[in-house]
């Protein structure tokens, strides 16, 4: 888990045991989403109000129900400054993942975005199932290739393959070439699986987990016998930015990068990356999936899931 070459939160790798699970095939639809909704009457976090506790300082219009939205800039910018590219957007909410005036009944198959922590949760317990812990996303998206630099080999674009919905071109965030063939999400499904037939476990959208924000990971166990088993990252105390002592939001971990990771700029589409999240908040690229316990007892596995015996990398199909 976690690697030495690349972002320094995703250090030291070392080694961790998880039991076995099952995992979603696909990133939770809007489809699905809207169902669960349907069913509950469910109201996400964009949609509320927001507590002026929470934000001091901040403008009366920015506590308007809404999300944080990606707008690709006009030209080059100074890509230390995320305000240029991202805004709140009052009305944003997964039903209109750009605000007022976008919907999503074409995209019933794209990944539901625009949902904070607690609506990834609400979701998951409504369907029987959990979030996954940061161990059980990695080595799911790993897909049997123990400590390979993507889901699907070291190179990122084995012979010129585009294995990913990611930003394509150096000209981020003005300009995608659109070698994926996607500017924003694309539909579940729409690029190859990893090794244990799960889909879009890099890019398209960065994915919620259940463990809470810590700038490195443990140091590895002395020895492989002792390694942490099911571990679980942090806590809410400790999860929030030191640097906006003002907003006293906690932060889970996101995985898997989006189709915002652009090689010039944030190379995240990998298992080992990660990144902080304010938990009461969506952005038009953050989605989630769900694990479950392992099989019933009849064996008959989910239409959407499939096992993940730990140590095992699984052929195509269902088991």
């Amino acid at each position: 888990m976690g690697s030495d070459d690349h972002y320094p939160e995703e250090a030291p790798a070392h080694p961790v045991r998880v039991d076995g699970f099952r995992i979603d095939r696909y990133t939770v639809t809007n489809e699905r989403f809207d169902a669960f909704v349907a069913a509950t009457g469910y109201v996400t976090v964009a949609e509320r109000p927001l507590d002026p506790a929470l934000y001091p300082g901040a403008p009366p219009e920015n506590l308007a129900p809404g999300s944080m939205v990606f707008t690709p800039t006009p030209g080059p910018v100074d890509l230390r400054h995320l305000s240029q590219w991202w805004a709140w957007v009052p009305g944003a909410s997964w039903r209109r993942p750009e605000g007022p005036g976008s919907g999503v009944d074409d995209r019933g198959d794209h990944p539901v975005v625009q949902v904070a922590h607690e609506d990834a949760a609400a979701y998951a317990a409504w369907a029987g199932a959990s979030l996954p812990t940061e161990a059980q996303w990695e080595y799911a998206a790993r897909g049997g290739l123990d400590g390979a630099g993507f889901t699907w080999g070291d190179e990122a674009r084995p012979g010129g393959q585009v294995l990913a919905n990611t930003w394509d071109g150096p000209d981020f965030p003005w300009r995608s070439t659109g070698g994926s063939g996607w500017t924003r999400t694309a539909p579940v499904g729409s690029f190859p699986p990893n090794g244990y037939d799960l889909f879009d476990m890099a890019g398209n959208v960065w994915e919620w987990t259940a463990d809470w924000w810590t700038d490195r990971h443990p140091a590895a166990a002395a020895h492989d016998c002792c390694a942490p088993v099911n571990p679980r990252g942090g806590d809410a105390d400790t999860s929030r930015d030191a640097r906006q002592p003002q907003f006293a939001v906690p932060r889970r971990v996101v995985k898997g990068g989006s189709f915002l990771c652009a090689d010039t700029y944030c190379r995240r589409y990998r298992p080992a990356a990660r990144r902080p999240q304010a938990v009461d908040t969506g952005m038009s690229h953050i989605g989630f999936r769900c694990v479950r316990a392992l099989p019933r007892a009849d064996g008959v596995a989910d239409e959407l899931s499939r096992t993940v015996p730990p140590g095992t990398a699984l052929p195509g199909g269902m088991s």
